[in-house]
């Protein structure tokens, strides 16, 4: 695939495109500033990375490339196998440790450094973008917009008011960061703009149906067999029956040879249940910590339980319907101590 050319640091009026207009907030202004000054950007997102992660590096690497800079895509944890048919995704490289010099690091989706479990970003410029309701202004740069549905959206943005190219391998990347982040078009903070921009990005390239194969029907065994170990613990709460958990040990994980990606969307099938508002997947880590990854639904009157806020109050963070926290173990005790969050939550 050829080089696209760089985009000319050009800075005179445009005419809005992608519905997003010419009058920008500072911080994006600032952000397309530093880019444009720069020469060399360290990309990386947070450890574990998802679609989102994934999508919105891959992207923001080929913006940077189109401006005629370097950019190194680096993870703490290896790309999951579902994402790594994404254009360019051999480039992601995984490490524990960076090392500049760099013009500025661009964090995507952290709500600080310590998600990237990445060493050596301490003394580095950093530009945070971010969309989750738990988002903190820790970089030199922050834009932090809430409303966006993916991280992949603002990068979407920066691309347009950038005067950048959306190409096919573009836009495949960032519909997946539409589909993943959004539960495939199920979770709170879909608005009419959100199916806009999947219908601008099918425009330019992505293949939806290949993409949504690809992530939902492509899975190992393993995750099957965990996934069955997982259901085969389903409770649901007797003094709340809109609660329902699923859980599994290390040993589980090791039995069915499963690896981290393998618990994405484990909590889902909880939450897929008739009249459950709140669900929780929980799994025992090595060390006896307990992950917990929570959802819930959006009611017929439009409220729901704020994930986000309990998983905040634990230690976590993430989206209103969406998130997750690591606990003290044992499983039992941290079992109850979600449930007593969820329970406080719905009444």
């Amino acid at each position: 695939m050829a080089s696209p050319q760089p985009i000319r640091p050009d800075r005179s009026e445009r005419p809005p495109q992608g519905g997003y207009s010419d009058a920008q907030p500072p911080e994006v202004t600032a952000i397309l500033d530093a880019l444009r000054d720069g020469e060399r950007f360290l990309v990386c997102s947070h450890s574990r990375p998802d679609g989102d992660a994934v999508g919105s590096m891959l992207a923001m690497g080929m913006l940077l490339q189109q401006m005629g800079k370097r950019a190194d895509l680096v993870t703490a944890d290896r790309v999951p196998a579902v994402y790594r048919s994404l254009p360019g995704a051999d480039a992601i490289r995984t490490v524990m440790r960076v090392h500049g010099p760099y013009d500025a690091v661009i964090l995507l989706e952290c709500d600080g450094i310590e998600r990237t479990r990445l060493r050596g970003l301490e003394p580095m410029f950093l530009i945070n973008i971010d969309h989750h309701a738990s988002g903190k202004d820790f970089g030199q740069l922050n834009w932090i917009d809430r409303n966006a549905c993916s991280v992949g959206e603002l990068v979407h943005r920066l691309v347009r008011v950038a005067g950048g190219t959306v190409t096919a391998e573009m836009a495949t990347c960032l519909y997946t960061t539409l589909l993943t982040d959004t539960g495939g078009f199920c979770y709170g903070g879909i608005q009419a703009s959100t199916f806009a921009l999947a219908g601008e990005l099918t425009a330019a390239g992505a293949d939806p149906v290949r993409i949504a194969r690809d992530i939902y029907f492509a899975n190992p065994m393993s995750k099957m067999m965990l996934l069955g170990t997982a259901l085969s613990t389903l409770q649901r709460d007797e003094a709340n029956g809109a609660i329902a958990w699923v859980s599994i040990l290390h040993e589980d994980m090791v039995r069915c040879a499963a690896v981290e990606e393998d618990c994405e969307g484990v909590v889902n099938y909880a939450l897929s249940i008739a009249g459950i508002e709140a669900a929780v997947f929980l799994r025992e880590l090595p060390e006896g910590r307990i992950r917990l990854s929570l959802r819930s639904k959006i009611g017929k009157d439009g409220n729901s339980i704020n994930v986000a806020a309990i998983s905040e109050r634990l230690g976590g963070g993430g989206h209103e319907n969406a998130a997750g926290c690591t606990l003290d173990g044992p499983l039992e005790s941290a079992t109850e101590q979600i449930l007593s969050a969820l329970r406080a939550a719905m009444r």
